[in-house]
């Protein structure tokens, strides 16, 4: 029922776009930042992403109430591979739903590989995303930039964005992570137990399965002395059984101090 009516919420913001981006100049910009080449023949850039005031666009994992961004590559020059770097979003209550996402200024760090390093990289990048304040707009940003392949000094607004990552497990003080999975009527559950030190109150946890086109409920998130706790449902789109990888799982601890990244998750 929950992810029935999630999935109903999500449908009645998408169906106002239409007329939405015909009442609304769209309140957001965007260009490449051109970075830095790194020891090893990548090169660093980034997406800056300036929304107007009281509205915000979506982390990988938007929750509920977001829309997940997607990214185009392909029309791209010299490009071979591109890594994204997501810096610590920000938790909103959105009509009683909560959401995951940045406001304000975003800067999103890529990792570039280029076919023939002694070559300029052409960014050419086809972004789809989900705006909203009052309402919610799907919309998509087109964005291109020169990438040099001669510039050694970092970019001070790419290496800001880099240092506001989450920390990684080792860097928490993650001390556990197991996870209990059993099924339900139409999927899977599981249950995520981190043993760490407070992130801030209030903390939250969002659980992503890996591969595969899974829906994965808001968790439910509870501190336990040492241990935080966070249920999910989890449900193969498609219908069908669902393949889980605990090797894929990815455990984000959302705290009001700091957020945590956390790879894997053992059986328990």
């Amino acid at each position: 029922m929950t992810r029935n009516l999630s999935i109903l919420a999500l449908s009645v913001l998408l169906a106002s776009a239409a007329s939405a981006q015909d009442r609304f100049e769209t309140p957001i910009t965007a260009e490449v930042l051109p970075g830095w080449v790194q020891s090893d023949g990548s090169r660093m850039a980034a997406l800056r992403l300036t929304l107007a005031p009281g509205w915000k666009t979506y982390w990988r994992a938007p929750g509920d109430a977001g829309i997940p961004p997607r990214f185009d590559w392909s029309y791209s020059r010299n490009l071979e591979a591109v890594g994204i770097s997501w810096p610590t979003p920000k938790v909103f209550d959105q009509n009683g739903m909560r959401s995951v996402g940045y406001d304000n200024t975003l800067v999103i760090p890529l990792r570039i590989e280029p076919k023939h390093n002694n070559q300029p990289v052409s960014l050419n990048a086809r972004m789809e995303l989900g705006i909203c304040s009052d309402i919610c707009i799907p919309h998509e940003l087109e964005l291109s930039g020169e990438i040099p392949g001669d510039t050694p000094n970092p970019t001070p607004a790419i290496a800001a964005a880099l240092a506001q990552q989450p920390y990684s497990a080792s860097e928490a003080g993650v001390r556990a992570t197991e996870c209990s999975i059993s099924p339900t009527s139409d999927g899977l559950q599981i249950e995520a137990r981190v043993t760490m030190p407070s992130a801030g109150d209030p903390e939250y946890i969002v659980i992503e399965p890996g591969p595969g086109d899974i829906w994965v409920s808001e968790a439910k998130t509870k501190r336990r002395g040492g241990t935080i706790v966070a249920t999910s449902d989890m449900v193969n789109v498609n219908g069908g059984p669902i393949a889980l990888d605990r090797s894929a799982i990815r455990i984000t601890v959302l705290g009001s101090k700091y957020a945590v990244d956390i790879r894997g998750c053992a059986g328990g």
